[in-house]
């Protein structure tokens, strides 16, 4: 396990996985459970941003508050979480300083099933994902024992900090202007510019393991837990497991050999640049 005592700074994170779920609504940037698996049993004929559009119109119930003393106060996983998420601000905000830019930190939402969002709601099905409409990352934690379920990842603690800096760089894009112009410009190509969003953020993930690889906060080899993860999620590894063939028309989010090849040139590098798919 990392050492993430080394990390002092903190983000943003709210504990909801003590309320009731709520129906039913809203898709994730990385909705890699729901959103693949449709695709890939419609023969891809399904149109990533349509879909985006209209699930961001659904409404939900409102939440109601149960019992659950699991969740009274902070515990062990949400300080996790807002330990990563504080490390991925700092990263982000040297970034921005050099651009002449102002960083503004996303929120980070702990839930369980289901619970509200800006984009409609975010459901456990979808797995961890970035709402632009609220600048908040939603992550059911239960998703990482579907990863190695499911998808045969090997899990730990530095597979799931891959995914929650993956969502953080979802947020860097929208912060930096990307999601908006490619959102603008994909209704003919969607599944190529998902693909090359997806693809940045990993490699913006890699960027925040380069950045703290000198606090020893990683022992040996811990760093292919990250890639691991990765790898567990590239769509033609989805698209074998679930559906028994691969079709790269329809993906998404990329190989598995993409998506380790652009973590580790953001963790290789460590620069900006070096993470542009476009």
């Amino acid at each position: 396990m990392a050492d993430w005592g080394k990390i002092s700074s903190r983000g943003d994170v709210e504990d909801r996985r003590s309320f009731a779920p709520v129906a039913f609504g809203g898709v994730g940037i990385v909705g890699v459970v729901v959103m693949l698996v449709f695709s890939y049993m419609t023969n891809g004929e399904i149109n990533v941003v349509d879909v985006l559009d209209k699930l961001n119109n659904v409404q939900i119930d409102q939440q109601q508050s149960i019992s659950n003393k699991d969740f009274d106060g902070k515990n062990s996983y949400q300080e996790f979480a807002s330990t990563v998420l504080g490390s991925n601000n700092d990263m982000w905000s040297k970034v921005f300083i050099k651009q002449n830019k102002t960083y503004h930190p996303p929120k980070l939402v702990l839930f369980r099933s289901s619970t509200n969002s800006a984009c409609g709601g975010a459901t456990s099905e979808v797995g961890p994902h970035y709402c632009p409409n609220d600048n908040t990352i939603y992550l059911d934690e239960t998703f990482f024992d579907e990863l190695k379920t499911r998808f045969g990842a090997e899990g730990g603690d530095v597979a799931e900090a891959y995914v929650i800096s993956h969502e953080v760089g979802h947020h860097a894009q929208n912060e930096l202007g990307i999601m908006n112009k490619i959102y603008e410009s994909s209704k003919d190509n969607s599944s190529e510019m998902s693909v090359k969003l997806e693809l940045q953020a990993d490699c913006f993930a890699g960027l925040w393991v380069n950045s703290i690889k000198d606090m020893q906060v990683l022992g040996l080899g811990e760093v292919h837990e990250a890639m691991d993860a990765a790898s567990a999620v590239g769509d033609d590894r989805i698209q074998k497991r679930v559906a028994g063939h691969v079709n790269p028309e329809t993906w998404t989010h990329g190989s598995s050999e993409q998506r380790v090849s652009w973590f580790n040139s953001g963790y290789e590098k460590g620069i900006l640049s070096v993470c542009n798919t476009f």
